[in-house]
């Protein structure tokens, strides 16, 4: 914060949301939104915007296409916010140019790794009660995650009881693959599905056995409870 406030002291002249404070130095732009109740993305952020604060307020989703209109943009503090939900294509449009993305702070659970992978960001995604699974392994192998926060990226929830509250580098560490475990998953229940339908077909096959010889039975019986036929006379 500091920074931003040595970097940015001088207020520019073009368009800016109401709630927030617009500055510029050396050409650099920046949209101030810190601690202002906003409870999601301001619309009318200006095109050339260099650095978006919008850390601290009670966001709570990053809707597709949020930034997409930002193609200058290359820093993002989400950091201290209530966001719950990400959309997959949530940074598209600054992905390429995106230097900075802080998401800690937040109570993100899960994110589709679709909208982290493409980033070439440095992530800030600690302290958020993360479900440990495949999608965030994916990510934390990746991503280009800040080196200073990995360790307090935590499992809040996980598959199992004994990973909960440990940060989930050290889970990996450990050997823990849940992408492995996830595939186990399916396969067992791709073989418990085709057992199924394997032993339906078997107790169908089997009725039908049973059915037709219960049929010939009685026929048989029919036949020689039946009076034999008498030869017509000449």
């Amino acid at each position: 914060q500091a920074f931003f406030c040595l970097l940015f002291c001088i207020p520019w002249g073009s368009s800016c949301p109401p709630s927030c404070q617009c500055t510029e130095r050396a050409g650099a732009k920046a949209v101030l939104c810190s601690s202002r109740h906003l409870d999601e993305i301001p619309k009318d952020i200006p095109r050339d915007v260099v650095f978006l604060k919008l850390d601290a307020n009670s966001i709570t989703r990053i809707p597709s296409n949020a930034f997409r209109h930002l193609s200058h943009l290359e820093e993002i503090d989400l950091s201290r916010n209530a966001i719950e939900k990400i959309d997959g294509a949530a940074f598209k449009g600054v992905a390429a140019g995106l230097r900075s993305l802080d998401l800690s702070s937040n109570r993100i659970r899960s994110i589709p790794k679709e909208a982290l992978l493409a980033l070439n960001a440095k992530l800030r995604l600690a302290n958020n009660p993360w479900h440990c699974e495949c999608a965030l392994q994916e990510v934390l192998w990746e991503a280009r995650l800040d080196p200073d926060s990995v360790q307090d990226i935590t499992c809040h929830t996980a598959p199992r009881e004994e990973y909960v509250g440990k940060p989930l580098l050290q889970v990996l560490d450990a050997g823990v693959n849940f992408c492995s475990v996830r595939q186990r998953t399916t396969d067992v229940a791709m073989f418990v599905t085709m057992f199924g339908w394997f032993a339906m077909v078997v107790v169908y096959v089997i009725c039908y056995v049973r059915h037709n010889r219960e049929d010939a039975c009685k026929h048989g019986d029919y036949l020689k409870a039946a009076p034999s036929t008498q030869a017509c006379p000449e």
